[in-house]
């Protein structure tokens, strides 16, 4: 076992914070959305007063009862670095689109999936069976109800999830409370080297690199087993519930790397960041270890200043193919245990509507949402609130964000809106069967 180190969580202002409206001020991504990539340690973690213990790479908090299956799962898939909505799902419909992104939009014969109005970026090909089948949708025009063109303090927004409050507590959190259940392995973040914000609060979660780190560094035999859980039964204070909790974290996580490495059904994840995690994710549903909800993030390059490209060059047709061969894979290994688990994502903002100098695009407010999986009503969704050409015109928000989540939340973990996202009223957006 390693050592044992604690780490205090605080906040971080965003005062200070420079904003990124010009093209000229990060041609190559934002310094702030850098220093928070989740591949490295999040710098200003909320202010919750917890302390996670962590052994190896593995973060848990206090200590739990054993595990219990899980009816459904929900996946939730972050697009750090505020992915381009319109690029995503094209609104070929809406002239100034194509008035507003000479260089860059995506021509209007290559969209797939089209309807009237809306078309997917070629890239997300792998994903026309799962739309086929009526399992995927696409929210468009959806996000904070403020615009927030800070990564760092859009991104806690987006995951606090409520407005005014001092809790400091994640929406996550929130929902894996609503119940009497307490193991940590209810909610865990996978494939990340911290805990982010929506986990966050008084409910026991587990944050992990991924399911090797989920062992007792060095040897595992019984009696190491034995030792370590004497030398911590008697441990006082923060520090001993840690080392229990993480110790029983590692017991109940077992079932996992029991569970085979090769993925089933003939799936191929894409050798990215999030093709690992989201096999290590699938390998975690099919141990059923009482995984309710699973958060996983997509660090893609999506904070595309310059270099968007179109079909054949630039950035975002790389970062959409790996998302949409990602979770193509994941489906196809789960095969008909998909049915259980339902996929939501999510970018702390979308991209204006108008390209830059730089053939890139710069921080805006609306953006889409894709629900993917179990339970989903599968096509466009959403109210469109039309597009301007302006250099400061962004996509407006017409859907609350939370309105999509809380329907997600209600109708496959049965937690009620009221509970994930105090003093909000959702709208209803039909995402959901």
């Amino acid at each position: 076992m390693s050592d044992v180190t604690t780490a205090s969580q605080h906040s971080d202002s965003a005062e200070g914070i420079p904003a990124f409206g010009a093209s000229s001020g990060c041609p190559d991504g934002c310094p702030e959305y850098g220093g928070i990539s989740r591949r490295g340690v999040l710098r200003g973690m909320v202010a919750a007063g917890a302390v996670t213990t962590m052994f190896g790479r593995t973060f848990t908090q206090t200590s739990f009862a054993a595990t219990r299956p899980s009816a459904h799962t929900l996946v939730v898939l972050s697009l750090r670095g505020a992915a381009d909505g319109l690029s995503l799902v094209v609104p070929h419909g809406d002239p100034a689109y194509y008035q507003a992104r000479p260089r860059i939009a995506v021509p209007s014969a290559a969209l797939l999936a089209k309807d009237g109005f809306f078309g997917l970026h070629p890239a997300l090909a792998p994903l026309l069976p799962l739309w086929k089948a009526g399992k995927m949708a696409a929210v468009h025009a959806t996000g904070l109800p403020v615009p927030n063109r800070s990564h760092f303090a859009a991104m806690e927004a987006v995951e606090d999830a409520d407005p005014g409050s001092s809790a400091r507590v994640g929406w996550i959190n929130r929902v894996i409370g609503a119940d009497s259940y307490t193991n940590p392995l209810q909610a865990i973040g996978m494939g990340m080297s911290s805990p982010i914000t929506a986990l966050y609060g008084p409910q026991r979660t587990v944050t992990t690199s991924g399911i090797d780190a989920m062992v007792i560094n060095g040897s595992d035999d019984a009696g190491r087993t034995r030792s370590l859980n004497t030398l911590w039964s008697g441990a006082t204070g923060i520090l001993g519930k840690g080392g229990r909790a993480a110790l029983t974290a590692v017991r109940d996580f077992r079932p996992v790397h029991s569970v085979r490495e090769t993925p089933a059904n003939g799936a191929v994840y894409p050798d990215s960041h999030l093709g690992q995690a989201l096999a290590h994710s699938a390998r975690t549903i099919r141990a059923d270890i009482g995984a309710d909800v699973i958060a996983v993030d997509h660090d893609g390059d999506w904070d595309m200043h310059q270099g968007v490209g179109t079909l054949d060059s630039g950035k975002m047709r790389l970062s959409a193919k790996d998302l949409a061969e990602a979770l193509t894979a994941f489906f196809v290994d789960l095969g008909t245990l998909g049915d259980k688990v339902t996929v939501v994502t999510l970018s702390e903002f979308g991209r204006r509507v108008r390209e830059n100098a730089n053939q890139g695009l710069d921080h805006g407010h609306g953006n889409v949402m894709f629900v993917l999986g179990g339970g989903v009503k599968g096509g466009y969704r959403g109210r469109w609130p039309g597009l301007g050409t302006g250099a400061d015109d962004d996509l407006a928000v017409t859907t609350d964000y939370r309105s999509v989540l809380a329907e997600v939340v209600t109708r496959r973990l049965g937690v009620s809106a009221a509970t994930a996202f105090p003093r909000f009223a959702p709208q209803a957006v039909g995402v959901m069967l």
